[in-house]
């Protein structure tokens, strides 16, 4: 019986700790690179989003490894548009949307998370990237302060507003 009661606590524990992991993390507002030039002539900007990498398979084929889908939402956490996030059927490049001027809260799956929501700050002819998986790092020399960082650490992207990160 004392072991019943053991197993039992146990999966409790494990269950509480699975749901809380399912849990939003928020990070600061992500922009877009201070260090590339504006396209002037762009009404829109563009976001692209480094999810985290999903394998994938089909029959006998080897695994292969695409970034998550996300959704793209409004500040109020409205959802405007979920994005099939590759360019191609085994393409691991994450797909880049056309988005208006603004600010809006992206949903995702991150690497050391299940979901996580990020907001991003979309200009005229400037892309927005928000990095996930873990993959990217700024160049040497950046300032932390410069930097969006994940809560275990990784850095996220550019920390929205900067027009100069040498100043």
């Amino acid at each position: 019986m004392k072991r019943l009661t053991l197993f039992s606590e146990t999966a409790l524990v494990a269950l509480v700790l699975g749901c809380a992991s399912t849990a939003p993390v928020v990070v600061a507002p992500v922009g877009p690179n201070p260090l590339r030039p504006q396209n002037p002539a762009a009404s829109e900007g563009q976001l692209q989003v480094f999810s985290a990498l999903v394998a994938h398979a089909e029959g006998d084929n080897p695994t292969w490894y695409r970034h998550a889908d996300y959704s793209v939402c409004d500040q109020h956490g409205h959802r405007l548009k979920r994005v099939d996030n590759a360019i191609g059927h085994y393409e691991q490049t994450p797909r880049v949307v056309n988005l208006p001027p603004g600010k809006y809260l992206i949903r995702s799956r991150a690497k050391d998370y299940l979901k996580v929501e990020v907001p991003v700050v979309i200009q005229p002819g400037r892309i927005t990237r928000v990095h996930l998986d873990d993959a990217w790092r700024p160049p040497e020399g950046i300032s932390n302060t410069h930097v969006v960082s994940s809560p275990s650490g990784y850095p996220v992207g550019w920390r929205a507003g900067l027009t100069d990160t040498h100043g």
